[in-house]
C-alpha cells in the first residue's frame, strides 16, 4: 500500500482526489499537508501568473493602439476587449491581488514592452519606461489611447 507521499509523486491526480476525500470526511490526521500547503500556494501563484498574462497580452495591444494609429483593426479592438474582461475576471474573484497591483503591472508592463516590440518592429526604447495608463484606464472600456 502506498503512502501519500508516495502516491503524490506517483500520481499526482489520484493524490488530489484521496486528499480531498480526506477532508471531506475530516479524516485531518491522514493528510499529506506539506504537498497540500505547497500545491495551494502553487494555486495562488498561478492566479498571479495569468494576471500577469492577460495584463500582459492587454498592454500589449494597447501600446500596439497608441504607437501604431495607422495599424489599428478590429483584430487589436477585440484583443483588447477580451483581455479587460479576463483581467477583470481574475481581480474580482482574487480581490487580494490587488495588494499587489503595482508589482503585477510592472512584471506585465516589462514584458508587455518586449512583446510590442516584437509585434511592431519598433525599439524596446520608443515606448515609455514605466506603464503609462493606470489599473483603471487598462481596464475601462472607454479608455483608448490616443
Amino acid at each position: 500500500m502506498s503512502t501519500p507521499v508516495d502516491l503524490y509523486e506517483q500520481d499526482f491526480y489520484a493524490w488530489t482526489q484521496a486528499q480531498a476525500a480526506l477532508l471531506r470526511a475530516g479524516q485531518l490526521a491522514g493528510l499529506d499537508l506539506e504537498h497540500v500547503a505547497e500545491e495551494l500556494e502553487s494555486m495562488g501563484r498561478r492566479e498571479r501568473q495569468e494576471l500577469i498574462h492577460r495584463l500582459a497580452v492587454l498592454l500589449i495591444h494597447l501600446l500596439k493602439w497608441q504607437f501604431q494609429p495607422n495599424r489599428r483593426g478590429r483584430s487589436w479592438q477585440l484583443t483588447i476587449k477580451e483581455q479587460r474582461r479576463q483581467a477583470a475576471r481574475i481581480l474580482q474573484e482574487s480581490p487580494s491581488l490587488k495588494a499587489r497591483i503595482n508589482e503585477i503591472l510592472s512584471d506585465a508592463y516589462g514584458d508587455a514592452v518586449i512583446g510590442a516590440a516584437r509585434e511592431t518592429g519598433l525599439e524596446e526604447t520608443a515606448f515609455p519606461g514605466c506603464c503609462p495608463f493606470t489599473l483603471d484606464q487598462i481596464l475601462s472600456s472607454q479608455h483608448w489611447p490616443e
